[in-house]
This record gives structure tokens, C-alpha cells and sequence, in this order.
């Protein structure tokens, strides 16, 4: 098992390609001022000594080292053992719809990352719970199994888009009876937390709701995401002009179907919570699951982790170790060097060679 034990220190190498940016544009404005200055091709004559390759390489030497020094400071670490714990909790499957009206932005950046900001939030607030994973839209599939490994299922998270469904539509019964099927046969308190904007197009999410809860016990929450008034769908996440248009060209607004979501929570035993907040509606979500009887379960997890952090400290010591040695000035040995003239002589001595 591999972790950043300091992940925060990773968004520094967000710098990096700033840096580098800011350093080709001083490079393209010197050569501007020597440009007016003179002649290129007669400057480089006037200064033989000068190279323009060798500033290139030791800058990204130099930068290379630096980001391996930012790795090292996030302290990478290595899973060394795997042991057995006892923890109280329940278990939690987390429905995720990524349907293509997700992608709607009537709340921002959209539906979906904001859902995936909400579900990440309620993953760093667990302690003991299980947690699983399905995704949904017009199948459902199983992402995450549940487990105790926070860490993974965060991994996860982060590649979740509308594209990890071929068969579109929101087909919230699905989801439900994906996840109700994924809960282990233990004794712990099973919850579905489905996380939504409700446009459900197919079969009775309430009424699978209420059999749930009064057949096996489940509790059923659900997240809405989105408002009442709508947004159009964007046909591409990375164009959000161009717009999802039905059969007669009209342009299709998705809204939030909060009428259902309220009715099937509440069927389900559990309660509506309005995702737009997201601090408030996971504030609001882990205090009823905090209310709810928990009981003792076995779990394997990492319990000791070795730091890797040396390594890439090597390296980074290692580049700037070369970034020094390597001189700005072009070397006199290669200076006259002729790559045609030495094939040509190379050439030549293996023909006399043969004769």
C-alpha cells in the first residue's frame, strides 16, 4: 500500500510549470534585446564561448531536483504490514450517479465534481465505518467493495467521470439494489447514501426504498445535487457552450427532482440532505450517522508504513549535484567538432582499412 503521509506538500508542483514558463519567457526576451542589439548569427561569433543549450539543461535539471525534493517532502511511505484490528462502525455503500446530466453546471464546477468534493469530505470525516462504492447512470456498476481502506477509495474517486458508464439515463433502482447486494452478511448496520439530482426514468426508487428498509433493515439517505430551476447539459464537459438538444432542437434542461429524493429517504428510513452546501450537508449527514448503533467488526489494514523519502531526496541531491557541474560555456573539446567531417573521416580510414 502506497501513501503521501504529507499530500499537501504535492500541490507545490503546481510552481513547476509555472517556473518553467517564466523561464523561457526571460529567455525569449533576451534574445529580443539582443536581436536589436545586433545580428544574431554575429553575436554567436562575437561570443564562442557562449551556449544556448546548456542554460536549458541545467534549468531543468534544477527543476527536475526540485520536484523530487517536493515528493520527498510529501513523505512517501510503503504499506510494511498487514494487520488485523478491531473497530466499531457500520457499513456504508455511497450510490454516485454519472449520468450526463451530472455534467450540468447549475452549480459549480458541476453536478458531478461537486458531488465527488461532497463525497471526498464524508470520506475524511468517517473513522471506523466501511465504505463502498457504486456508480450508476443507466447501469450500475461496483467501483469500490467495501472495506476499511479509506485511502483506496479515494484513489478511485478522483478517475470517476461520466464516461465510466456506456448505458446513459438515471436509473436510481439500480443503484440501490447494486449496493443492497454489496453489504457483507455481518451484522453491521447497513446505510445506501445515494447522491443524485433525482431524474430517475425508469421503475420506483420510493417504493425500493421502503422494501429495503422494512425487508433487510437498510437505511436509505439521499444527496441531491442541483437546483430546482435547471441547467442545460453540456454534449462535452470540456466545451460548456455547446448543449444537449432533444429530437426537435430545443435545448434540454435537467433539473433537480428533489420531490423524490425527499420521498424515497424518507421511505427508506433515512433523511434528504441538499448537496449545494457541501460543509452543511456533510455536517448534517455525519451527525445521523453518528447516531447510529455501531457494533464490532474485524478489519485488515496497514498499521505500519516505512518512509520512502530518502530515495527521492537522493535524487534531487544527485541532479543538482550534476546541475553544478555542468558549465554554462560551451567545452573547447567539442567546440570545432564536425559530426559530418568525423563520418566522412571515419569512413574514409575503414576504406583504407580494407584495401
Amino acid at each position: 500500500m502506497f501513501r503521501f503521509a504529507n499530500a499537501y506538500m504535492l500541490y507545490f508542483l503546481i510552481l513547476l510549470p509555472i517556473i518553467a514558463a517564466w523561464f523561457h519567457y526571460v529567455r525569449l526576451r533576451r534574445q529580443k534585446k539582443l536581436a536589436e542589439f545586433g545580428d544574431l548569427h554575429l553575436v554567436s561569433l562575437l561570443t564562442p564561448d557562449v551556449s544556448n543549450t546548456k542554460p536549458v539543461w541545467k534549468f531543468y535539471l534544477l527543476l527536475s531536483s526540485l520536484a523530487f525534493l517536493i515528493l520527498g517532502l510529501a513523505r512517501p511511505q510503503m504499506g510494511a504490514k498487514l494487520q488485523e484490528v478491531k473497530r466499531k462502525g457500520i457499513e456504508i455503500m455511497i450510490a454516485l450517479d454519472v449520468s450526463n446530466s451530472m455534467n450540468a453546471m447549475d452549480i459549480q464546477p458541476s453536478r458531478l465534481e461537486r458531488a465527488k468534493q461532497v463525497l471526498s469530505k464524508l470520506i475524511d470525516r468517517l473513522e471506523d465505518d466501511k465504505i463502498g462504492l457504486v456508480v450508476f447512470a443507466g447501469e450500475a456498476y461496483i467501483q469500490v467493495p467495501i472495506t476499511a481502506d479509506y485511502v483506496s477509495a479515494k484513489m478511485f474517486l478522483s478517475h470517476i467521470n461520466t464516461n465510466i458508464v456506456q448505458v446513459q439515463g438515471t436509473v436510481i433502482n439500480k443503484a440501490l439494489e447494486m449496493a443492497a447486494a454489496s453489504f457483507t452478511p455481518s451484522e453491521l448496520q447497513k446505510v445506501i447514501i445515494v447522491i443524485t439530482d433525482g431524474e430517475d426514468h425508469e421503475g420506483d426508487p420510493v417504493e425500493l426504498a421502503q422494501r429495503l428498509h422494512d425487508d433487510k433493515g437498510i437505511l436509505v439517505y439521499a444527496i441531491g445535487m442541483g437546483t430546482p430551476e435547471g441547467s442545460p447539459i453540456p454534449v462535452n464537459p470540456l466545451n460548456p457552450y455547446e448543449f444537449k438538444k432533444d429530437k426537435d432542437g430545443n435545448t434540454v434542461i435537467t433539473k433537480l427532482d428533489e420531490e423524490t429524493l425527499i420521498k424515497m429517504a424518507s421511505a427508506g428510513g433515512g433523511e434528504y440532505i441538499p448537496g449545494n452546501n457541501a460543509q452543511a450537508g456533510i455536517n448534517k449527514l455525519i451527525d445521523k450517522l453518528k447516531k447510529i448503533d455501531k457494533k464490532e467488526y474485524e478489519a485488515k489494514i496497514f498499521s505500519d508504513y516505512n518512509d520512502q523519502f530518502m530515495y527521492f531526496f537522493a535524487v534531487s541531491l544527485l541532479l543538482l549535484f550534476i546541475e553544478i557541474l555542468v558549465i554554462e560555456r560551451k567545452s573547447s573539446r567539442w567546440a570545432n567538432f564536425n559530426l559530418f567531417e568525423f563520418t566522412l573521416n571515419t569512413l574514409k580510414k575503414n576504406e583504407s582499412g580494407r584495401g
